[in-house]
């Protein structure tokens, strides 16, 4: 720890990256810089034909009464009717999902059901904390690259207005003897040792296991390491609420499918998009460290209700089905950094500064090849500090091995339609949502290359290289 509160790393790069203008009224168009493609002649190119979610909305609000499989049957049913795709022609189904509802475990083969699709079209169902549809976009993207399928339905959804809430566990053993008392007075004998204690409920807490410290709490500590200031931290996450406002009244967030809810009107955009002023800001204590933390309602992603879906195939299929692919998704990887100076900040982690130069490297390409960038907002400060960490040479020599820094993504790049902290994070429906983003940004900035990336709970992250097809 003390290593890193000595880490030259240059704290006024993050203020710069999140005082960068508020004010601006455009991004900087992409120039061509080079023809090289990552699409390849004689080998399964794989293409996202189109990717959709449902709005994203606080957890509490209007969904508050549905269900997981709900959300995820909405988005894949809003998939299918955007794309005219014949539901028999999906080979495969893989769905992301963190904090599971056990009557729907295998949330991918239930909302499969409910959407129409055939009883013989397997699904399962994936777990990785905040990438769950990364890594369910990367399985898709293993089994068209592979042969062994030409389409597949990739997701991810997550409900936080009702997660599971457990009965202790002295009442669950309690309850378990019981079933299988054989006796009237076995029973009786069981109920009389019953105290107040075990009634106390277990409530479900975003922690990590094997830490048990609260994502927050590890954001909280890595700002403090990298000298990000709370001014940095809202001034970043007032930028995310403003693009995002912008985005939305341009009409630019073209994923959104409208989800109708069973006696209520239908839901037609993300409710948690609300610019605020710094002042406002400011007056908000800290949420986890107290009283001198700098991680605050305002500068964290809310707890989010949501769902979203990608229909990924061959590019050869697509075209021959009438289909003008979107984006190659040619390379992608998945980073585990259990680094041991880290090890206690693993919780929302450096995993997309490792991610990224991999993934560039495998490649060829650099930094300055991108022109957008879409990054996962867990924590303002979480994010600052993987920009900071990625600008650092004395980061990239002490802590990752290399010879010199990788570089922060310029700012007039990145997040340009708002992020996590303002559209909302969905725990696993978020990496699909950072994939089509990236893919429209692509489109509509004339821009080749796209980079997303992520963190995740375990010190885990994801990084991958979107490009855009040729229109």
């Amino acid at each position: 720890m003390n290593s890193l509160r000595t880490c030259p790393v240059n704290s006024s790069r993050a203020l710069q990256f999140a005082t960068w203008a508020l004010s601006a009224s455009a991004p900087l168009q992409a120039q061509a810089k080079s023809k090289k493609t990552l699409s390849k002649p004689g080998v399964r190119n794989v293409v996202l034909v189109e990717g959709v979610r449902t709005p994203f909305l606080q957890a509490g609000t209007t969904y508050a009464d549905l269900m997981a499989h709900d959300l995820a049957r909405g988005a894949l049913q809003g998939l299918l009717n955007r794309t005219a795709f014949p539901k028999e022609a999906v080979d495969y189904i893989v769905y992301g999902t963190v904090i599971q509802e056990v009557k729907t475990s295998n949330v991918a083969r239930e909302a499969a059901l409910g959407a129409g699709f055939s009883d013989k079209t397997p699904a399962h169902t994936v777990t990785m904390a905040c990438i769950s549809s990364n890594q369910a976009m990367t399985t898709a993207v293993g089994l068209v690259a592979s042969g062994q399928c030409d389409a597949v339905v990739a997701g991810g959804v997550e409900f936080m207005s009702d997660v599971p809430i457990r009965h202790s566990r002295k009442m669950r053993k309690m309850m378990l003897s019981l079933n299988r008392a054989r006796t009237l007075g076995a029973r009786l004998s069981l109920l009389g040792s019953l105290r107040l204690s075990h009634l106390v409920p277990e409530l479900p807490a975003v922690s990590e296991f094997s830490t048990a410290e609260m994502m927050g709490h590890s954001a909280d500590r890595l700002a403090a390491a990298f000298g990000i200031s709370r001014l940095d931290q809202d001034e970043f996450a007032l930028r995310s609420h403003v693009l995002a406002k912008k985005a939305q009244d341009e009409g630019l967030l073209t994923d959104i499918v409208d989800f109708k809810v069973p006696g209520k009107d239908i839901v037609s955009k993300d409710n948690g998009i609300r610019p605020s002023t710094m002042e406002q800001m400011s007056k908000l204590k800290p949420a986890f460290i107290k009283p001198h933390g700098t991680v605050t309602a305002a500068n964290s992603s809310y707890l989010t209700d949501g769902a979203s879906a990608v229909l990924i195939m061959s590019e050869e299929k697509a075209l021959a089905m009438g289909y003008k692919p979107k984006a190659y998704l040619s390379d992608s990887f998945s980073d585990f950094l259990f680094h041991g100076k880290l090890t206690k900040m693993r919780c929302v982690s450096f995993s997309p500064t490792y991610a990224i130069p991999k993934v560039l490297e495998r490649s060829g390409l650099t930094l300055a090849d991108i022109d957008a960038f879409e990054f996962h907002e867990a924590f303002a400060g979480q994010v600052l500090a993987n920009l900071t960490a990625m600008e650092s040479d004395w980061f990239a020599q002490n802590c990752m091995g290399r010879k010199a820094k990788v570089g922060a993504p310029p700012m007039e790049k990145f997040n340009l339609w708002g992020g996590s902290l303002s559209l909302g994070h969905p725990f696993a429906a978020t990496g699909c949502r950072l994939v089509t983003m990236v893919a429209h940004r692509l489109k509509k900035e004339g821009g080749q290359y796209g980079l997303v990336a992520a963190c995740a709970a375990g010190g885990q992250g994801h990084a991958m290289l979107v490009e855009a097809c040729p229109q």
